[in-house]
């Protein structure tokens, strides 16, 4: 069944990530193997947001798979959640070598894109995860 606003929210964050994935805004798209746009329900009434992309997950496309997505899925489970029922993304959208905390100007790059998930997903909680503030 589709309900229009939803078909058409949808077809938003799609188009969204289309856009991130061709991003060159700063230097890490010169270095990244995979784009890490974010995942989820797209009607989540709580989004997740990390930092930046690991290894893992620039190798995968996907946020949170490494070490810290087991930790976040245990947490998750801890509430009775699931992966399915939330939305996952970063500040950042692709891996700093090394994986060093992101400097302002890449926060300031990908900053608009996480706005756009902020208004397309509508959540109803932000849960901010990591060491830096942003």
């Amino acid at each position: 069944m589709h309900i229009n606003g939803l078909v058409e929210e949808m077809s938003a964050l799609s188009e969204l990530y289309q856009e991130i994935t061709r991003c060159q805004r700063c230097e890490l798209a010169r270095y990244r193997t995979k784009v890490v746009p974010g995942e989820g329900a797209e009607d989540a009434d709580i989004l997740f947001i990390g930092e930046a992309p690991g290894w893992h997950e620039d190798q995968q496309g996907r946020p949170f798979v490494g070490p810290a997505g087991l930790y976040l899925d245990q947490l998750l489970a801890s509430i009775d959640l699931k992966r399915g029922q939330v939305y996952i993304a970063n500040v950042i959208k692709c891996r700093p070598q090394k994986n060093r905390d992101p400097l302002p100007a890449e926060i300031q790059a990908c900053r608009n894109w996480l706005e756009r998930q902020i208004e397309l997903i509508c959540p109803k909680m932000i849960v901010t995860l990591g060491r830096t503030q942003w």
